[in-house]
């Protein structure tokens, strides 16, 4: 399968003339066609020559564990905020523990994934993760169940281990099954996937909450049953042999631990870890950018869930054409535009009073964000990177962009809970141009290797 991805003829080879086309007065003329413009229909045929099995697959795994996931995440500021208690910094430590909890996690599965060779099997036991986090949340919010913060928190931090155990090796996955010239496509394609289970998760969460208002126990376990699902899906229908980009090393020949840091010694893809750290210090979460418009539109908490699936829908129809624009005129270029949109988003969050218009214009910059950056960065990454470290070297990238989010999300629920939210949004608007500043020249250092 790999090979067929890899080495299929080039698209560019004229085609053999047709019988008449050859002679005659006139015949060069006739015998040429003009070049069409790219279209709906050649985007479509460049997605089927690109998109394999094994992204599909993953794709579908994707799909159904971003809708478990979506389902808890489109309801869980307002449940933490509105039914726990929660204050801003509260939510904030707990967000930026979700998000930066992976950070070691990450690099050792990464790591593991590398030595062993067994990049689905690494993957599964991430996923796996998940459900269980999933019966967590069920603990914490059944009536006379176990106490519901401490019990919640512990929950999410074991829901993001997993994801950080089964991120790296997915996308080694997915890397191995592309062409060097189709990694932003096929990174496109999955995301896109990925993505339109985060934006049937919402609707799902709202229809639940629509029908049982305030069932947020219902919620996490429909989540729950959806994550096994997912599961079975990686375990049962994709090969573990098939999705091995290089042969597993023998005991002797397996890396050391020390190994997973080797990715680092080029000085390009160093670069490139630097400018993801620097620009995640913007990304303060998804649930404060909410929280801030429910605040400033009067929004009912029945529709809540619909802002996670407003940037959703933005993210899938996006995520595909963003990827083949990257892989054209340059995927740093693309990067950074992504990071304006955020940028833009916070901008829009000072203003006072919010209105439909100024909502659907929050959430289409937010789903364009991150069709331009989430399978971006890791396209462009993975074409620095040699496929026997790979994994790790994603796994590097994933934990840098961790720790910054971490960063951005607790310093950011502290400004709000000390001087309100105009203050944490001016803060962050201006530390996010600081960081676009900072990357430019390490994007451009990055992308000399980066042509594909």
């Amino acid at each position: 399968m790999y090979a067929t991805l890899r080495d299929r003829p080039d698209r560019t080879v004229p085609r053999p003339a047709a019988p008449g086309e050859g002679s005659g007065p006139g015949a060069g003329s006739r015998g040429r066609r003009r070049p069409r413009r790219p279209g709906l229909r050649s985007g479509l045929r460049a997605v089927r020559a690109a998109a394999g099995p094994t992204v599909l697959l993953l794709g579908l795994t994707s799909l159904l564990t971003d809708l478990s996931t979506e389902m808890v995440n489109a309801v869980l500021p307002v449940y933490l905020v509105a039914t726990l208690g929660f204050t801003a910094l509260q939510y904030g430590l707990v967000n930026g523990l979700y998000q930066g909890v992976t950070a070691v996690v990450r690099l050792a599965g990464g790591y593991a994934s590398d030595r062993w060779g067994r990049h689905r099997d690494v993957a599964v036991v991430g996923y796996a993760m998940s459900v269980f986090a999933r019966l967590g949340l069920v603990l914490g919010a059944v009536p006379g169940g176990l106490p519901g913060g401490g019990l919640v928190s512990g929950s999410l931090a074991a829901d993001r281990i997993g994801k950080g155990i089964r991120t790296a090796p997915r996308d080694a996955m997915l890397a191995a099954a592309a062409a060097p010239a189709d990694l932003g496509l096929v990174f496109g394609v999955h995301r896109a996937m990925d993505t339109g289970g985060a934006l049937l998760g919402p609707f799902a969460a709202f229809v639940l909450l629509a029908a049982f208002p305030q069932a947020y126990d219902l919620v996490f376990v429909v989540s729950a049953a959806v994550a096994v699902v997912a599961v079975a899906a990686l375990a049962l229908l994709v090969d573990a042999d098939a999705v091995a980009p290089v042969p597993r090393p023998r005991r002797p020949d397996r890396p050391p631990p020390r190994a997973a840091f080797t990715p680092l010694r080029d000085r390009r893809f160093a670069a490139l870890v630097a400018a993801g750290f620097v620009l995640s210090l913007a990304m303060v979460g998804d649930g404060f950018v909410y929280l801030r418009l429910r605040d400033t539109s009067a929004l009912a908490t029945t529709y809540f869930p619909l802002l996670a699936a407003g940037t959703a829908a933005v993210y899938l129809l996006l995520a595909v054409p963003v990827g083949r624009l990257a892989d054209r005129h340059g995927r740093g270029r693309v990067l950074l535009t992504g990071y304006g949109c955020l940028l833009a988003v916070y901008g829009l969050l000072l203003v006072p009073r919010t209105g439909t218009g100024g909502i659907v214009a929050a959430l289409a910059l937010l789903g364009a964000f991150y069709a331009a950056t989430d399978g971006v960065l890791a396209a462009a990454a993975s074409a620095l990177l040699a496929p026997v470290t790979r994994t790790s070297g994603l796994a590097l990238l994933a934990t840098a962009a961790a720790i910054g989010q971490l960063i951005a999300s607790a310093g950011f629920g502290l400004l709000w809970t000390v001087g309100g939210a105009a203050l944490a949004l001016r803060a962050t608007v201006g530390s996010g141009v600081v960081a676009l500043v900072v990357a430019v020249p390490l994007l451009r250092f990055a992308a000399r290797a980066d042509r594909g």
